[in-house]
């Protein structure tokens, strides 16, 4: 019974992160577009950001990642996340940018103590 709440508990987690993921993505293009500069330079940021954190992602924090490893998922996390948290902070309130990286650091703490989540797939 305990294995199966941890399982759950585990899938609601992994459910979580990539709402958080996908979350952190819509705050970079909002936070490009918010950074300021003539419509241009706004249209990249709000493109180029979203853009250069899910490749990264792609490449080294994802569960099929090109090039895992430990270190390269960690970097790439605070990456994505801090920058969505400051974005929040500065363009919204420090409150919401602060939340934000409350919620997950509470996420990743929980996958790190959780059983592993596999792919029905894998």
């Amino acid at each position: 019974m305990e294995a199966a709440m941890g399982t759950g508990l585990a899938w609601l987690n992994a459910t979580v992160a990539f709402a958080l993921e996908l979350a952190a993505l819509a705050v970079l293009g909002w936070g490009g577009w918010q950074l300021g500069g003539p419509v241009a330079v706004r249209a990249a940021l709000a493109v180029g950001l979203p853009v250069a954190a899910a490749v990264l992602w792609g490449l080294f924090a994802a569960p099929r990642a090109a090039h895992p490893s430990t270190a390269g998922r960690l970097v790439v996390q605070a990456l994505v996340f801090g920058a969505a948290a400051v974005l929040l902070a500065w363009g919204a309130s420090p409150r919401w940018g602060a939340a934000f990286a409350a919620v997950v650091a509470v996420d990743l703490l929980a996958a790190a103590v959780l059983p592993s989540v596999e792919s029905p797939t894998a």
